[in-house]
């Protein structure tokens, strides 16, 4: 198992043109991108998934960085923390629990300290203007995984971009989608947030 399939299929659709995005649109684009991230250090939010059979699952997100982020699933007994170094899915129902490398997964791209993406990023043609799609993907470690960010234009929110949610897509081309409400940005997030305690293990 490589990234948890509870993880959802595929972001809400959005309609993709055929024609090609200019060059200079691409730059200045991914340029917003960078500077979106780089302006964000913490972000609270609600968040909806859905997953490869259309099974929903809903909870609260915290995401501080470098390499911070919570999923805590309504009902307590789902968590997904990156700690900054791992990712750590932890069943509490059976007491189990799959740690892997943070940068290994698609979620790495996000949550780098360093938001310098534009080696390793595309936008993806929208028939609206509002919406900007940009594909994440290292070619020198495509084991890694892409990740697919979807963002609404808004000039109140950092970067003048709103981080509307993400498909995640691993090596094994299984994918996870989060749709994010409520989003608060550059809030306080406590560093106890990235931590759990260890399942018990179930006879």
């Amino acid at each position: 198992m490589s990234f948890p399939t509870h993880f959802a299929r595929a972001l809400a659709p959005i309609a993709i043109v055929a024609a090609a995005v200019p060059a200079q649109a691409q730059s200045n684009d991914i340029a917003k991108v960078e500077t979106h991230l780089a302006a964000v250090q913490s972000m609270t939010a609600d968040f909806v998934q859905t997953d490869a059979r259309n099974r929903v699952a809903r909870g609260t997100l915290q995401l501080k960085r470098p390499g911070r982020i919570r999923f805590q699933y309504q009902g307590d007994d789902l968590i997904l923390v990156g700690n900054g170094a791992k990712l750590t899915f932890v069943d509490y129902a059976v007491g189990q629990k799959n740690s892997w490398d943070l940068n290994k997964t698609p979620l790495g791209i996000l949550l780098g300290a360093r938001p310098d993406i534009s080696r390793i990023t595309r936008i993806m043609p929208q028939a609206d203007q509002r919406v900007l799609l940009v594909r994440a993907r290292d070619p020198r470690r495509p084991e890694f995984g892409t990740l697919i960010l979807a963002f609404v234009r808004s000039p109140s929110s950092p970067g003048g971009l709103l981080l509307e949610g993400w498909t995640a897509i691993d090596a094994q081309n299984k994918r996870t989608t989060i749709k994010l409400n409520n989003q608060r940005y550059n809030v306080a997030v406590p560093e106890s947030a990235f931590t759990f305690t260890e399942p018990k293990k179930r006879k």
